[in-house]
């Protein structure tokens, strides 16, 4: 492969966003190599481990983006299955379920594959509609009559939220080149994930600097209005300007977003914190260092992933 072709070909747009979030993790570096000795005797493992899995996962996310569709396809099933996995995980389904949950992971490869073969129509209905009668009936006709409708609803809330909702993200992909995408779908994709990951972190920055009052003690006892509204504003300015560097959207189609969107990410972070403290656990598992699980790092995204994409094809894309 000729490599100075391979970046001559992308969006510089695109090579110019992952540039810049290379630069913050730099940045990141250098600050976890400065605290110890503004801050003696504090610990700072968390955050070096932390900025290492980001690493990691930034680099998985900025080659899949750079190949193309279908390795951002392969990536978000690959997420999807361990998503669905750490959720039934915790759900503690019982042995009879076994079937079932074959069942529900065989709808992964189903899903992603209606992705690959471009079946927008089918993708819309397949979860929500077939699967989500299919399920149900399939318990019934092996005779799972104990706890029927909590296991019937935890099997599709789950195939919701992990495959269904964050394939959007990959469908995103999918967008032909003659939709009016100023950096591609990559670089629509692209600003998703920055958006997403830019208000979880400008909440927690701005609650910490200045968090007084709870938002949802019950829930999440550490997110505060100060921290909602700070990374409101923040993440809302971001999508503002950058939107049109990435997306086709301006005027109403883009004040749509940048005001709804950290509004989702908000509520897919609590909405994950209610399911864990439910079930009585703070992570999803160990898989990323400093992390958590997946879940955990996709919470807000299974909220914007969809909404992000029906406002692209709403206000600018006609392919969907």
């Amino acid at each position: 492969m000729d490599v100075a072709r391979f970046f001559a070909d992308q969006p510089p747009a695109l090579l110019w966003g992952l540039g810049g979030v290379l630069g913050a993790l730099t940045l990141a570096v250098a600050v976890t190599a400065v605290l110890p000795r503004l801050k003696p005797g504090s610990d700072f493992t968390n955050l070096r481990q932390r900025i290492a899995s980001w690493w990691v996962m930034i680099a998985l996310l900025a080659a899949a983006l750079l190949l193309g569709w279908f390795a951002v396809t392969a990536l978000f099933a690959v997420i999807s299955f361990i998503a669905l996995r750490e959720f039934l995980s915790l759900a503690h389904m019982r042995p009879e379920d076994r079937l079932i949950m074959l069942a529900a992971y065989l709808t992964i490869p189903v899903s992603y594959g209606l992705i690959v073969i471009d079946r927008y129509g089918l993708y819309l209905v397949f979860t929500p509609v077939y699967v989500f009668m299919f399920l149900p009936f399939a318990m019934a006709c092996i005779g799972q009559t104990r706890n029927y409708l909590p296991s019937a609803a935890t099997f599709h809330w789950g195939l919701m939220t992990c495959v269904y909702n964050l394939g959007f993200a990959a469908f995103l992909m999918r967008a032909p080149a003659s939709e009016p995408l100023p950096a591609g779908p990559a670089g629509a994709v692209f600003l998703l994930l920055v958006a997403t990951e830019a208000n979880d972190v400008a909440q927690y920055v701005w609650g910490k600097l200045f968090g007084r009052r709870k938002i949802m003690p019950k829930v999440s006892p550490n997110k505060t209005w100060e921290g909602f509204l700070g990374g409101w504003a923040t993440s809302a300015a971001l999508i503002w300007f950058l939107g049109p560097v990435f997306t086709p959207l301006h005027g109403v189609g883009l004040a749509t977003l940048a005001l709804s969107l950290p509004i989702a990410g908000f509520a897919g972070d609590v909405t994950m914190s209610a399911v864990k403290r439910d079930i009585g656990v703070k992570d999803t598992s160990a898989l990323i260092p400093g992390h958590g699980g997946i879940l955990d790092r996709a919470d807000s995204l299974i909220f914007t992933a969809p909404l992000y994409f029906h406002i692209l094809a709403y206000f600018g894309l006609e392919a969907f």
